[in-house]
């Protein structure tokens, strides 16, 4: 049975001051060493982290036992499939790739995983595409008590919300679970690595995946692409941009782009350099308003 758990709503957020990587790394190895022990009363009761929602929200697939952990977000069953928890991603593991540096708190995302699914039998939950085109399984994940796999990683500060605007159930629920734990600063909410980076700084920051903060000056329509500008230069500041379909999709959920305007914003995407550093925003859970 999968319980129902109402949210409460989104409100802004003050700026965090992360604190340093050994913090990050003991307040991680009290968190799983909590879950081993089946008492996480100081971490918020992570470990009955219930899904969101009623049942329906997602279609439920063949249950599988958890018979090996990739890294903090992928894991495999016995009959052979790949999972890939969909709407989060975990601090990344070099998995072969020649010169990758580990992110920081990726083998205690990993550990956290292992200790809630290793061994279990665990049963996805579809709620988008169910494939990627390296043939994993995107899925939510439920163990034997109806616990929220994504739900407790994201709460214990080992996982942020990772979206697409093919697989976007749930996606409002995991941001406030995110939003809890950078609250309280746990796990990689506690470490530089993973902070909020604001809108003048964003160009520091080109190619990795980033929250970013900052105040809209100006909502511009060029060529069928809309651009939310976040400083007087567009060839320099920091700018979201929306192709066409996109738009669509803003526009199917009630979204005014110029609303935007003057508004304080977190956006979440890859930081790349296009006329100065921008991320592509593909549906709207990637960006939060931050005030009323």
């Amino acid at each position: 049975m999968l319980w129902s758990w109402r949210i409460p709503k989104v409100v802004a957020l003050s700026r965090l001051r992360p604190r340093g990587r050994r913090a990050g790394l003991r307040l991680a190895g009290v968190l799983i060493a909590g879950l081993l022990s089946g008492s996480l009363s100081g971490a918020g009761a992570l470990a009955d982290a219930q899904p969101p929602g009623p049942a329906d929200q997602l279609a439920l697939g063949k249950p599988g036992e958890v018979t090996e952990i990739v890294d903090g977000d992928t894991l495999v069953l016995a009959d052979g499939r790949e999972v890939r928890l969909v709407g989060i991603q975990a601090p990344k593991l070099p998995l072969g790739r020649a010169g990758f540096t580990p992110w920081p708190l990726a083998e205690e995302a990993k550990a956290l995983l292992a200790a809630l699914t290793l061994g279990k039998t665990v049963t996805p939950g579809f709620g988008g595409r169910r494939g990627d085109r390296h043939g994993r399984v995107l899925a939510h994940l439920f163990d034997a008590e109806g616990r929220w796999i994504q739900g407790v990683l994201l709460e214990a500060g080992l996982a942020r919300v990772y979206s697409f605007d093919d697989n976007r159930r749930l996606i409002a629920e995991m941001l406030v679970l995110e939003r809890r734990a950078r609250d309280a600063r746990r796990g990689i909410w506690a470490l530089d690595y993973y902070a909020l980076r604001s809108a003048e700084q964003a160009g520091r920051w080109l190619g990795g995946f980033e929250l970013v903060e900052g105040r809209v000056l100006s909502v511009g329509l060029v060529r069928r692409r809309a651009y939310l500008n976040f400083g007087a230069d567009w060839r320099s500041d920091f700018t979201v941009a929306l192709d066409p379909a996109a738009r669509r999709l803003f526009e199917a959920e009630g979204i005014d782009l110029k609303a935007y305007e003057g508004r304080l914003l977190r956006v979440r995407g890859w930081l790349k350099s296009r006329n100065g550093p921008m991320i592509e925003a593909t549906h709207p859970e990637q960006i939060e308003l931050l005030e009323e």
